[in-house]
């Protein structure tokens, strides 16, 4: 039991398993006494399901522990920048829109900010009380070339190609990382008589040891269900969604790029776009008890004629996808902890797949087992940790639903009470006369802040709270700050480049003349 912990298998690769290779073996110590190895297990016959196109801010961090570059990382993944995402028709299904940005409201009293905005006059909440939205509207990228790696006048994020990323990653891996990759069927495994798993057999590599394992093998689960049974908490009594279908257009090379991932709602479900440099991603979510495969098909045939006119869905190839929405009863069992899809999924409306490995990675590298008999320990705070994410951000995307008022079966489904978790039914309440704060949203590295239910709760038109009986500061000083967030605003708008002219200078230094050849 008091083994040090320094031999990590990872079983399975993707996104989740080329993450964890790379920040394991980044941030560990190779003059340590007891210095760590990583070992991935890849089955060369099992296709990589990219869990999507959209990141979080929290993937700059990621990527400079790493060690890639930015410029390698746009070129290589077929990146282009995320600053948020807006929403087409979701308060009542005409032509209103909403954002949600990544850079947070003004410094303050969320009251006192809220009473600002309401006394401003008929600006939305994000346009009024941060300065992203305009640069957004205006497919602008949120930084200079000339800035350090990482850096920007904005927060952002990225959209790429989710298999182009886990390619980059398996080379910087294996290359410059010196993690050992396994190309081999996992066809058993062996525990010790207390129960930890001792190590995965292969078909034709035999067994390989270790001291922590990472199931990091999609929706299969081999080890944390598969071996160790640990059940599947399905979130769908919540999440109505089940269904996805998925094209890819490619774009002239001179089109705009968007900064936004877009996301339309239609009578059964919702609709993302996002743009890369050489071509945008369109899907069509929905959910199967409230339209059919045909029935989404034709809602996003329509879409594209709309959007992209002169484009038919007869001449591209869509992608089905089924998926249940839900999470692990527990995480980390034993020796064993799930990362990525085999821990869990939620329809992919904000983008929470790649931020939840990110964020399990660095749990496990923050508070790293230093040997067998704490891991026990680790493995409970983990445990705890996560499950009050995954239930934050289940109500987090309720939130959206539930605001709604589009009149379709579906959306007034969503609002049926027996659908919706008691502590968002009770935090709506208390919004009724206080905005959502830090104080509802305590813990460190929330994943969806206050500052994103404010943004969707005002966006979506809910009414903000009538001053109280205790002061909330002083409203000059608020009134003068949103006068600031105005004036930096157009300031930025004026100084930075578009997303398009941005990677095209990128495109043009780093001597690729077809980026369309570069990024297959």
């Amino acid at each position: 039991m008091n083994r040090p912990i320094s031999e990590i298998v990872i079983v399975g690769g993707g996104t989740a398993g080329w993450l964890a290779a790379c920040l394991i073996a980044a941030r560990a110590d190779a003059d340590a006494a007891h210095p760590i190895h990583v070992t991935l297990v890849e089955s060369p016959d099992v296709p990589t399901i990219g869990v999507g196109e959209g990141t979080w801010p929290t993937m700059r961090r990621t990527l400079e522990r790493i060690g890639i570059s930015e410029a390698e990382f746009l070129l290589a993944c077929d990146g282009s920048f995320k600053q948020g995402s807006r929403f087409d028709g979701w308060v009542a299904g005409g032509d209103e829109s909403y954002d949600h940005p990544f850079v947070p409201p003004i410094e303050g009293e969320p009251a006192a900010i809220v009473e600002g905005w309401r006394l401003s006059g008929d600006r939305s909440f994000a346009a009024t009380v941060a300065t992203q939205s305009n640069v957004c509207a205006a497919d602008l990228a949120p930084r200079q070339r000339a800035m350090p790696d990482y850096a920007g006048a904005l927060n952002y994020a990225y959209h790429l190609d989710a298999g182009k990323l886990a390619a980059l990653l398996t080379r910087h891996a294996t290359e410059k990382l010196g993690v050992r990759l396994v190309r081999d069927h996992v066809v058993g495994v062996d525990r010790v008589e207390d129960g930890d798993i001792a190590a995965v057999r292969t078909r034709g590599s035999g067994e390989i040891t270790g001291d922590l394992f990472l199931d990091c093998s999609g929706h299969t689960a081999l080890l944390i269900a598969g071996e160790y049974g640990v059940p599947f908490l399905d979130r769908s009594d919540v999440l109505f969604n089940d269904r996805a279908l998925a094209v890819q257009v490619p774009v002239a090379d001179d089109s705009p790029i968007a900064s936004q991932t877009i996301a339309t709602a239609h009578r059964a479900g919702w609709l993302w776009d996002i743009g890369l440099p050489t071509r945008r991603g369109i899907g069509c979510v929905y959910s199967s008890a409230y339209a059919s495969d045909d029935d989404a098909a034709g809602i996003l045939a329509d879409y594209l004629v709309g959007a992209m006119p002169g484009v038919s869905i007869d001449d591209l190839n869509p992608r089905r996808l089924a998926f249940r929405s839900g999470h692990r009863e527990r995480f980390w069992e034993r020796n064993c902890l799930a990362i990525g899809l085999s821990a869990g999924f939620l329809e992919p409306l904000e983008a929470s797949a790649i931020v939840l490995i990110e964020l399990s990675l660095n749990a496990l590298l923050d508070n790293f087992p230093a040997s067998r008999d704490v891991m026990d320990i680790h493995a409970d705070r983990f445990n705890a940790l996560f499950r009050y994410r995954w239930d934050r951000i289940v109500e987090f995307l309720k939130l959206h639903y539930l605001l709604s008022r589009r009149e379709e079966p579906y959306w007034r489904a969503h609002r049926d009470p027996a659908s919706v978790p008691q502590r968002l039914v009770d935090l709506l309440r208390l919004w009724k006369h206080q905005p959502p704060s830090n104080r509802d949203f305590p813990a460190i590295e929330e994943v969806f802040p206050a500052a994103s239910h404010q943004y969707v709760l005002y966006g979506m038109g809910f009414a903000p709270p009538e001053p109280g009986a205790i002061r909330i500061g002083t409203l000059q000083h608020t009134t003068a700050m949103l006068r600031q967030v105005e004036q930096r605003g157009r300031s930025l708008v004026a100084s930075l480049p578009t997303n398009r002219a941005y990677l095209a200078a990128l495109r043009r230094d780093a001597g690729v003349v077809d980026l369309k050849e570069h990024a297959s």
